[in-house]
């Protein structure tokens, strides 16, 4: 994956990919590197980055399954599209949907939950704010949760639908008592 710019914008998204894809390898080119990921690459993550401190060429996009153009300079932001569709390598263009080929939501994750959020490039601010909404109101003790009903799955010895019947009677409860709670 190739991250074109490495300032704010470039930062959000390279951190949204190490968070939601552990095995993602990151190519990121600019030719100036913000404190945000010098500090990144720095962390445990930054072995999956790869930086080429300067300006954008179109051979960057060689060898890529996907493309984020990810600057200020919105020119650029169009060259790097343009380019990435010659070559037909997906591309998003941040802040601008009509050029994506696809969008980056927001990820809450807990353990192995991982609730998406997504407004079609719409509004990532509103994603991102519901993201944080999302990431106060799911308590941590849901991982908790997870493991334990995993547990009781595997030692089902019913058929499919009986498991799935079994799992949705477990479950039911936690719809029921916010409902209950609301009223």
């Amino acid at each position: 994956m190739l991250v074109v710019g490495a300032g704010e914008v470039g930062y959000e998204k390279m951190s949204f990919i190490l968070k939601s894809s552990p095995d993602a390898r990151i190519t990121m080119v600019a030719p100036d590197i913000s404190a945000d990921v010098r500090e990144l690459l720095a962390s445990k993550d930054g072995h999956r980055v790869d930086i080429i401190q300067r300006p954008f060429e179109a051979s960057d996009v060689d060898g890529k399954d996907l493309v984020i153009a990810a600057t200020n300079i919105r020119a650029l932001n169009h060259e790097v599209q343009r380019i990435a569709k010659e070559k037909k390598v997906l591309v998003n263009v941040a802040d601008t949907p009509d050029l994506c080929d696809f969008y980056l939501g927001s990820i809450v994750t807990r353990g192995p939950l991982k609730v998406g959020i997504s407004t079609n490039g719409q509004s990532p601010t509103f994603a991102k704010r519901f993201r944080q909404f999302l990431e106060e109101a799911i308590p941590e003790e849901v991982e908790d949760l997870i493991g334990h009903l995993k547990v009781v799955r595997d030692q089902l010895t019913t058929d499919f639908e009986g498991k799935v019947k079994a799992l949705n009677d477990i479950t039911a409860s936690l719809v029921e008592k916010k409902n209950q709670n609301n009223k």
